[in-house]
């Protein structure tokens, strides 16, 4: 093996000794302490997730880094290694828990499927880690170029313990459509680099399914020209690793001659085609699914009256869904908007499509653009996929507001389906909208973010930024994570579902953009190099790019004011000549909501609550805290005053006057200037914040709660006290994210944070999930901390059923049903709405569709089972004798009812091209017949069968199929045994499930029997008036043949009873059948003649008394004495001749 010493340095024999000794009792002990923290799902939140494992499917793995493995047409072979400082303590961690029975274990997951892989227990001796090497056909036997989920990839010590679980992600080079193809002229490292000078924006986009498969563009000035795009697989994580194209030939190609001053405006990915706008046009791709040698080429969208001026004010607006394993109602929709106003003579400045991008249509309705009150400025137009809604965001001089209508057939209705939203005033600046990926959480952001739970019907407002405007959001479908970045440079985290929001620091690069990667990373992207988390944490951490531990305070001083002895209101304080321009900077709003207040003494408190005043002067705002650690209060030597007592009077306008009296002369208490803008707080009476110091004994203040203020009464000393928090010297508290506070546990087998189930018509699934609250100091509400909102209410039934466990964990158990007999998807979103804005998981967002599984199928139980082995070799006999196996003729084709010789199907059966048809003597024959895999082909290996083709009941491949199961004649009450496979195991076929038997060869000498129950009687025969074929009760079902050769049945459930099309076929070969009709008939009739015959002569014979023996002897004498004679006169004549 090499020498991987460069990677693991040791540090000579000494070392050695003490690795040996200690390290393995260490991690022995590590381990038996987390196996007491087993439980039955992923605990989410639970503190900082450290990697323990390096892996890599390529080369060694590299210490501390994300590991990325990728699947292509072979074997997955895999290396990890015990993250540890040396390759000798690897070794030994090794050798400790291979002895002890344990090695890592694979989980492989996307939203559907979960597979588990074991790596090797055995250990060559000079091995540092662990090695698995997996077929691909064990991970998927798919090779089709799709959309497809990248797989998060889940390493553990040990399945089911979940011990120094490590994540990573896998990826399907193979399928995944925009790697299949040549984007252009491969650009060399000079050619990239001459570009930086002439950049000016850049813009990023992501497949939906794989969101480490990315695209990086350049947005050029004018004294460039050209479309230069950079494509990563492994999440621009390195910039070597990105691949950068030349597409400008690939554009220029569909242009008229003289154009010129190309550059990009902005581009989408969608699940199957690659749309960019650049400042000449817009321009879509081909099919991704459809590779060809060529360079990737594209189609140019016209827009009547539009220029190269509009081009570059344009934006394309898509919301990213992923469909893989898609449904026909799972559609992908793209929309270009125009800044600027439209024209009398244009349709619209918003146009959208849907794939294949050929048509682009108004997003405004012929039958409203007459209307006088609808906006003509469409900032945003989206299509809600689960409600199948379009939602535009207009804008005008006087108003935003948003609307919803119905899309149907992708055209869109001119009546709106819920009353326009009309924004305040205060959202003067509306730039966009978009959904938060995979979810219907709808975000409208500008100077002002605003967040829609429904649909667009209703708006919340999560944060109002004043002069600042947000301009760009990104958003992580996996951690859920969301960020905003302002027009200043300001960047804000909020998580999907939350109305609580963190500033989490600046972004000093003039061009940038943000991207997020499949596992949750942010990254940071310049035109000339990449930051992402240099920590290197386990799961995704949208702060580390930034700076940490950010002061979300304001310049003010607060003052406190007690409500109970855990509760306390802070005020903050407005001075009376602040400009109205920077009262907002003074002031309490949505970003200080679930937040800490730290005061630089001691002491902290959580904001549970905001709260906006209008007729309390000098505290325009306040928040409600709970007490988390006492906060400390001032000392005599801090502020002499606390050695008097205070006497309180009203001074007017809104004023108070403290007056301190001192008991003794020779005590020196007085208010200093350092006392400005403390606080006096008195146990059960008003707050004062001390705004002016008149002279050593008095001071003036302002009552937190005027109605409770204690006016012409004296406290003495010790009775009232001095809070700290202004700012005399500097700010003296501060506000920062509170740590998180809840776990997260999913109850059920899932092993993904997003998951996807479906349900048939009758069905149900239940969801569970657990909250643990897991914060010191933080009061539990007794209140639900989980809120769960459906998508599409109109698709589900909801029933939700939660409790409180004895140790406060609350448990949510959610049933799902179907509503009605429609098919479509939804999302179902858990939102932990007090949780922190630190917490890795705090919105659970499970995708549902009312729809069939991919993974659901019927199958039917053959009467005797056959082993794969002999089917292979064509052999298997009963206990007879009989081979069961019938290897069918090239180019079979079964009879028909003309016979054996006339066979009138379209169906060839182990097909070959190069080899004659038998049996093709008729014209009705010659007529009929016709290849389908091997359509095309010459000879059979050009029909490119798979085995599993070969072994196929389907009538789709029955040019492959050259075996079939066996019979002897008669094949009588043969039962037909049917089963559902699902992901949660087999069940037999019964009712409400009916179905219809029949022989796609259009043979009719077959019966069945069958028993039908009274109470489905009525539907059965609906059912078959309806469909015009028989309709059978799968139980008891039983079939009898008559004839003799193959049978090839197809049973189908009946439509309405699941969304499922649920085909089984199989085929019978009846085998040594006696002659058809009339055959038999005719040799019987022939032998009945030829014996009446027989016995009619001999009864004349003996009625003439003639006695056809006697004759015959006679005869025979006869003829013997003429040969008696022949021969003497033949040897007389031979004596004579001799003489």
């Amino acid at each position: 093996m090499p020498n991987h010493s460069g990677l693991l340095q040791g540090n000579g024999d000494t070392r050695v000794k003490k690795i040996t000794m200690e390290f393995p009792l260490l991690y022995v002990v590590i381990l038996l302490v987390n196996m007491f923290d087993f439980s039955s799902g992923i605990l989410y939140n639970k503190g900082q997730m450290e990697r323990y494992f390096a892996c890599s499917s390529e080369e060694f793995p590299k210490k501390n880094e994300i590991f990325k493995l990728y699947l292509s047409s072979s074997h997955l072979e895999i290396q990890c290694f015990f993250q540890i400082e040396d390759e000798v303590a690897s070794r030994g961690i090794l050798s400790v828990f291979t002895s002890g029975g344990l090695a890592p274990s694979l989980e492989i997951i996307n939203s559907t499927y979960t597979g588990i892989f074991h790596f090797n227990l055995t250990l060559f001796s000079d091995r540092v880690y662990w090695l698995i090497n997996i077929p691909r056909e064990d991970i998927t036997k798919n090779t089709d170029i799709t959309a497809v989920e990248e797989w998060l990839v889940r390493i553990s010590l040990h399945h089911g313990l979940n011990i120094y679980t490590t994540e990573g992600t896998l990826l399907d080079t193979v399928r995944e459509p925009i790697l299949q193809w040549n984007l252009g002229l491969i650009m060399e490292e000079s050619n990239v680099s001459a570009l930086y000078p002439h950049v000016i924006d850049l813009k990023v986009t992501k497949c939906p399914c794989a969101n480490d498969v990315a695209l990086l563009g350049f947005v050029l000035n004018t004294t460039f020209d050209g479309v230069y795009i950079g494509v990563t697989f492994s999440g621009f994580w390195d910039y070597d690793n990105t691949s950068w194209f030349n597409m400008t030939e690939n554009i220029y190609s569909q242009l008229e001659e003289g154009l010129t001053e190309l550059s990009l405006v902005d581009m989408v990915l969608t699940n199957h085609f690659l749309v960019i706008l650049t400042s000449l046009g817009l321009f879509v791709s081909r099919d991704l699914r459809y590779p060809s040698a060529s360079d990737l080429r594209f189609s140019r969208a016209d827009f009547c009256g539009f220029e190269r001026a509009d081009y570059i004010k344009g934006k394309l607006w898509y919301n990213e869904r992923c469909f893989a394993n898609r449904e026909k109602f799972e559609v992908d929709y793209v929309t270009i908007t125009f800044d600027r106003n439209r024209t009398l003579s244009e349709a619209s400045t918003c146009f959208y499509s849907t794939e294949p991008f050929l048509e682009w249509f108004p997003c405004i309705p012929y039958a409203l653009r007459r209307v006088r009150h609808v906006p003509s400025n469409v900032i945003t137009f989206l299509v809600d996929i689960e409600r199948s809604n379009g939602i535009y965001l207009f804008s005008n001089q006087k108003e935003t507001s948003a609307s919803v209508h119905v899309l149907k057939n992708n055209r869109l209705s001119s009546q709106s389906k819920f009353p326009n939203f009309l924004f305040p005033s205060s959202f003067s600046v509306p730039v966009g909208m978009v959904f938060h990926p995979r979810s219907n959480f709808l975000y409208a952001y500008g100077n002002q973010v605003w967040l829609s739970m429904d649909g667009g019907n209703t708006f919340e407002l999560i944060a109002d930024f004043h002069g600042d405007v947000i301009r760009r959001s990104y958003h992580s479908f996996y951690s859920s994570d969301i960020t905003f970045v302002s027009q200043h440079g300001k960047v804000y985290l909020t998580k999907a579902g939350l109305k609580t929001y963190s500033e989490i620091g600046s972004v000093t690069h003039k061009i940038f953009t943000l991207y997020y990667d499949h596992l949750g990373f942010i990254h940071k992207l310049t035109p000339d190099h990449f930051e992402a988390d240099e920590l290197i944490s386990a799961v995704g951490n949208s702060k580390a790019i930034f700076a940490e531990n950010l002061d979300m305070g304001f310049e003010t001083a607060l003052a406190p004011q007690f409500i109970s002895l855990n509760e306390m209101i802070f005020y903050a304080y407005v001075p009376p000549n602040e400009p109205t321009a920077t009262i907002h900077t003074k002031q309490f709003n949505n970003i200080h909501s679930g937040k800490v207040i730290h005061h630089g003494k001691t002491g902290s408190a959580y904001i549970r609550k905001v709260l906006q005043h209008n007729n309390l002067k000098g505290f325009l705002s306040s928040v409600i805290t709970e007490i988390i650690d006492p906060f400390g209060i001032e000392e005599v030597r801090e502020s002499s005053s606390l050695s008097s007592s205070v006497f309180i009077t009203d001074v007017g306008n809104f004023s108070y006057k403290l007056t301190l009296n001192l008991k003794t002369p020779d005590v020196n208490s007085s208010f200093r200037h350092w006392d400005l803008q403390k606080t006096v707080v008195i146990p059960g009476y008003s707050s004062f914040l001390i705004t002016a110091i008149l002279d050593d004994t008095n001071a003036l203040a302002i009552a937190t709660m005027p109605k409770r203020a204690p006016v012409n009464m004296t406290f003495l000393e010790n009775t009232w006290f001095l809070y700290n928090f202004g700012l005399s010297s500097r700010r003296t508290w501060r506000i920062f994210s509170k740590r998180c506070n809840y776990w997260f546990q999913q109850l059920d087998k899932s092993l993904s944070l997003n998951i996807l189930r479906y349900i048939d018509l009758g069905k149900y699934h239940t969801l569970s999930v657990k909250i643990i609250p897991h914060a010191r100091g933080f009061q539990m509400l007794d209140v639900p901390p989980v809120k769960v909102l459906v998508g599409n209410p109109s698709l589900l039934d909801v029933r939700a059923e939660g409790f409180f466990d004895d140790t406060g964990s609350y448990l949510l158990n959610i049933t799902l049903s179907s509503k009605i007999l429609r098919q479509g998807s939804s999302s179902l979103a858990f939102v932990v709405w007090e949780a922190s804005t630190e917490c890795f998981v705090t919105t659970f967002v499970p995708i549902v569709k009312t729809s069939c599984s991919y993974l659901r199928s019927m199958h039917h139980i053959p009467s005797k089972l056959i082993p794969l082995e002999d089917w292979i070799s064509g052999i298997h006999k009963d206990d007879q004798g009989f081979n069961m196996i019938k290897t069918l003729p090239v180019n079979y084709r079964p009879p028909s009812k003309l016979g054996i010789a006339i066979p009138l199907t379209d169906n060839f059966y182990h097909a070959d091209p190069s080899k004659p048809i038998p049996r093709n003597l008729f014209l009705m024959s010659k007529r009929t017949g016709k290849f389908k895999q091997c359509t095309n082909a010459s000879t059979r290996e050009e029909c490119n069968c798979t085995n599993d083709q070969k072994f196929s009941h389907a009538v789709a491949f029955s040019d492959c199929r050259e075996k079939v199961p066996r019979f002897k004649f008669p094949v009588t009450q043969y039962p037909i045994s049917l089963q559902i496979s699902t992901k949660k195991g087999n069940m037999p076929v019964g009712l409400p499930y009916l179905v219809t038997v029949t022989e796609v060869n259009m043979r009719e000498n077959w019966k069945l029997k069958h028993s039908t129950p009274p109470t489905i009687r009525k539907l059965q025969s609906h059912l078959k008036s309806h469909l015009q074929v028989p309709v059978y009760n799968p139980i008891g079902l039983n079939l009898s043949i008559m004839g003799s050769e193959l049978f090839h049945f197809k049973v189908s459930v009946v439509p309405g009873i699941t969304f499922c099309n649920l085909v089984e076929e199989f085929q019978i070969y009846v085998d040594e059948a006696p002659l058809p009709f009339p055959g038999h008939t005719l040799i019987a009739i022939a032998a009945a003649i030829v014996l009446g015959g027989l016995i009619f002569v001999v009864f004349m014979f003996q009625l003439r008394n003639i006695h056809p023996w006697q004759l015959c002897r006679k005869l025979f004498r006869r003829n013997k004495v003429n040969l008696s004679r022949i021969e003497v006169f033949q040897q007389a004549h031979k004596r004579k001749s001799e003489w």
